[in-house]
């Protein structure tokens, strides 16, 4: 029998400073069997990053054919795709061919820069493709079926806090 994903509840407030975002959101995800708490926060502090109304979690994980996030435009048009890790060249010249914008979230610095030292070349031909590091060492610790967080942007630091927890997060474009 297999694992079934582990469905988290998140209500989030949202106060981008740098790009005058203010909003709500109520999201459901799902956490893949494989998938680590870390790298569910890392998707979440993505969304929390981009966050506009279009922006949506997709199957992610369990497909290649689409972005883990990603906002459409209402003709069904990709206008920004979000993937994590360190992905290989195929997939992210398929994301640059489909979307108008792609970003590449790094995480775990010592993996996210032998990546880059050995893939740096190949991805600086794609002009609609951004690489970020995100620094977010312990953020696992909030993780919980049900959240409610709060996070502020200023300044490309995402602040990012709940009842028990707060942590400062930085994002570092390659």
């Amino acid at each position: 029998m297999a694992i079934s994903s582990t469905i988290i509840k998140l209500n989030v407030d949202i106060a981008n400073m740098d790009t005058h975002y203010y909003q709500s959101h109520e999201l459901t995800l799902a956490q893949h069997p494989s998938e680590n708490d870390f790298r569910v926060m890392i998707r979440l502090i993505a969304f929390m990053a981009n966050a506009n109304e279009q922006l949506s979690f997709t199957k992610g994980m369990a497909t290649d054919d689409e972005a883990e996030l990603w906002q459409k435009s209402l003709s069904d048009e990709i206008e920004l795709w979000i993937d994590f890790g360190q992905v290989d060249e195929k997939r992210i010249r398929k994301a640059c061919g489909r979307a108008k914008q792609v970003i590449l979230y790094t995480y775990h610095q010592r993996k996210a820069q032998t990546w880059w030292q050995q893939n740096q070349e190949k991805m600086q031909r794609f002009n609609n493709l951004s690489v970020i590091h995100i620094d977010a060492e312990g953020v696992e610790a909030m993780l919980q079926r049900n959240m409610n967080l709060q996070c502020n942007i200023q300044d490309d630091v995402l602040y990012l806090s709940d009842d028990e927890h707060s942590f400062t997060i930085t994002m570092t474009a390659h």
